[in-house]
Parts: C-alpha cells; structure tokens; sequence
C-alpha cells in the first residue's frame, strides 16, 4: 500500500495532451492522470451542452415552420419539416445520451480511493467513451478525436493499476456494467426529450427513434 500511495499522491505531471502524445502508458502517478482524465470528460460535457443548444434552437425554429405549415393546411410541406424536425431531435438525444453517460462515469472516476477500484471502474468506462465517441463521431469531429486521447489516457492509467494490483480484469463485467450505463443514459436522454421539446400537431408522424 505504501508503494500506491507514492504512486497515488505524487506531484502532479504536465497536461493531458502532452501526456498523450508520449505513449499509451504515461508517466506519472495514477491520481494527478486520473484527476486530469476527470477533468478532459468535464470538458466534453460542456461541449456537448453547447452543441445541444444549437440543436434545441434549430429545433424550436423548425417546430415553428411545421406548425405553420399546418395551420395552413399545407400537409405536404408540413411533413417535410416534421422529418427535419425529427432528425434534429434524433441528434439532440444523442448529444443528450453522451453527456449523461459520460456524467455517470466522472461520478464513478471522481469517487476512485483504492488501486482496486481504478481497474473496476476504468474498464467500463472505458467502454462508454468507445460507444459515445461512436455516436457523436459525425456531429462532433473534433470531440470524437479528443475522446480519444482521454481513451488512451485511461487505458495507461487501467494497464498500470492492473500491474500494481494484480488484479486481472473482467471483461463481461465490464461490458455489462458499460452496458448498463448507456442504457440508464439513453433512458434518462429520452425523458429529457420529452419535456424539453414539444409535441408536433396530431396526424404528422416522424417515426424518430434514436440512440447508440
């Protein structure tokens, strides 16, 4: 224990980037990396808030044109809008889907005590960054390559505690456990949905449906 708490507790090392970029393994102890790791997923969060509020704007202007398209009877036009309203609204639960996940695992990563506890709770994390990088791949380019970092960031973090422990990972469990966060995620994201974005007119279907 004396050996991880050096190894826990020491100065902290450079930032995350230049971290990165030196291997998939960084130097360094693991609580400075972890903290830092924690505070890269902040950031994409914010980012992800940010994003969202560009698509609940487009989606409050689109609302607007199909509801005026119907109270002019004009259906045709009315569902045209309706199937752009409904892709917007698909990638707005997907940026929501992300940021709930990627909350869930700060949560988990913020509460990490013991080197016991790093190689079960990385691992799935681990998993949920693969699953929303996936997911926002396309929206958020520029997020999906810096999930990437903080991937690799936590996967030299979880390959040291696991040679310090030596503790041998669960792969099962860790997926269901990633599993289970992203569905909690896409659960909560479609609730969210519904109260952040109002019905469209009776007769219009969109048939939206959205997620990982």
């Amino acid at each position: 224990m004396s050996n991880f708490a050096n190894r826990w507790e020491r100065k902290e090392t450079p930032g995350i980037s230049s971290r990165v970029k030196e291997s998939v393994r960084p130097p360094g102890p693991l609580k400075p990396r972890l903290e830092a790791a924690v505070r890269s997923i902040q950031l994409q969060m914010q980012k992800l808030d940010i994003a969202n509020q560009r698509f609940q704007e487009r989606d409050r202007i689109m609302f607007s044109k199909v509801v005026d398209a119907y109270s002019k009877h004009d259906l045709d036009h009315a569902k045209i809008y309706a199937n752009e309203l409904a892709e917007i609204r698909k990638m707005s639960k997907m940026l929501m889907q992300a940021r709930m996940a990627l909350e869930q695992i700060v949560m988990r990563l913020s509460t990490v005590t013991e080197l016991g506890d790093i190689v079960v709770t990385l691992a799935p994390a681990m998993g949920v960054i693969k699953n929303v990088r996936a997911g926002i791949s396309t929206l958020l380019p520029e997020a999906e390559r810096e999930l990437g970092d903080i991937s690799t960031l936590l996967s030299g973090i979880l390959v040291d505690a696991g040679q310090s422990s030596g503790l041998s990972l669960n792969f099962e469990s860790a997926n269901e456990d990633a599993q289970k966060i992203l569905g909690e995620a896409a659960a909560v994201a479609e609730q969210r949905v519904k109260e952040k974005f109002p019905d469209l007119p009776a007769g219009i279907a969109t048939g939206e449906k959205a997620g990982f």
